[in-house]
């Protein structure tokens, strides 16, 4: 389930997907205009920053764009930066593996079956991009 803080994050870059090369974009409007509570905004948003996804500009004029083309931004990489795993199970997660506690994965229809549901997302979110949610 995706979190509210990635909600948020969705609807703060599908705003400023819009607002692609039109300059950047003030905190408050996104805030406003998407209805994103400001403190939490600001928080999402530091963190795309450092993520490389957006970038800002200070004093007048200033504000937050996108860095990078919004046709390049997967949708699974804001996911894995603001969520954390897309895999339903630690043991099958690509990037935030774990095993799974008194388990063997050789021997695991639970297991075995996440993976296919991870792949069948993946599938999916992989291949969607920021552009892709701006209607």
């Amino acid at each position: 389930m995706l979190s509210k803080k990635s909600q948020y994050a969705f609807k703060a870059l599908v705003y400023l997907t819009e607002k692609y090369n039109q300059g950047p974009v003030l905190i408050s409007e996104i805030s406003r205009k998407k209805k994103v509570p400001l403190k939490f905004l600001e928080n999402i948003l530091l963190e795309l920053k450092k993520a490389g996804i957006l970038d800002s500009k200070k004093g007048k004029g200033g504000g937050y764009f996108l860095k990078k083309d919004p046709a390049k931004v997967k949708v699974a990489t804001i996911i894995r930066l603001v969520n954390g795993p897309i895999a339903m199970l630690p043991c099958v997660s690509l990037y935030f593996y774990e095993r799974c506690k008194n388990c063997d994965e050789k021997k695991c229809g639970l297991h075995d079956m996440m993976i296919e549901v991870r792949d069948a997302s993946l599938a999916i979110l992989e291949n969607r991009t920021l552009k892709d949610l701006a209607l």
